[in-house]
């Protein structure tokens, strides 16, 4: 039976574009997979605790040597880890923060990076591949080819690196200029901002066309 693991990590609820992008294609998925099931993670809602001087060393020592917060921490690796494998599908959604990914993403990354469960200690082959990792993105300005923050993006460049020893791939669909419509130094900039946010969710309707589970 196809599963769905579904994430969201804006902090702006319902004004968020990237919550509204994963929406969508979380809907698209259910209509492509009538019989599948979904896990729901809010990243921005409920944060995952960083990896710290009490628990983060956890994934350096084996399991009878962890302090009880070592012990909780690894567990909950664990359990994200276990999201992942059980999952066909990811949708992650991801708004530009400060040129980076929203610190909620970052420490959810942090947590899969673990040895032995999310990729081989020895030959550091990863184990979480074979699964579709659909990140559906937002920008509040313009980052393309030419515009005067050209790369400044570094959440879609880091992301694929910050997960490549576990062997997911992440694909992108993106939506820009999202603050146009509540910045008033971008109001000319509404018409790319519509152009660009339709021809995302046109990209999503168009997963899984003719897929039937």
């Amino acid at each position: 039976m196809p599963h769905l693991l579904h994430i969201d990590s804006s902090i702006q609820g319902e004004r968020s574009v990237s919550r509204r992008l994963t929406a969508r294609a979380a809907e698209r998925w259910r209509s492509a997979h009538p019989g599948g099931t979904s896990t729901y993670r809010d990243l921005g809602a409920a944060p995952l605790p960083h990896l710290d001087s009490d628990s983060g060393t956890a994934r350096m020592l084996p399991p009878e040597a962890h302090t009880p917060a070592q012990a909780t921490s690894y567990a909950l690796s664990q359990e994200l880890v276990g999201e992942i494998l059980a999952a066909d599908t990811i949708l992650l959604g991801m708004p530009l923060y400060n040129f980076g990914a929203p610190s909620s993403v970052k420490t959810w990354v942090d947590h899969l990076i673990l040895p032995g469960v999310a990729f081989d200690h020895e030959t550091q082959e990863g184990l979480l591949g074979d699964r579709d990792l659909l990140v559906l993105a937002s920008r509040g300005g313009g980052y393309t080819p030419g515009s005067p923050k050209e790369g400044w993006d570094h959440a879609e460049t880091w992301l694929p690196h910050g997960l490549s020893m576990t062997g997911l791939r992440p694909r992108f669909i993106t939506a820009q200029l999202t603050l146009a419509d509540v910045n008033p130094a971008m109001a000319d900039l509404k018409p790319l901002a519509a152009e660009s946010l339709a021809a995302a969710e046109r990209e999503i309707d168009a997963q899984w066309t003719g897929v039937t589970a």
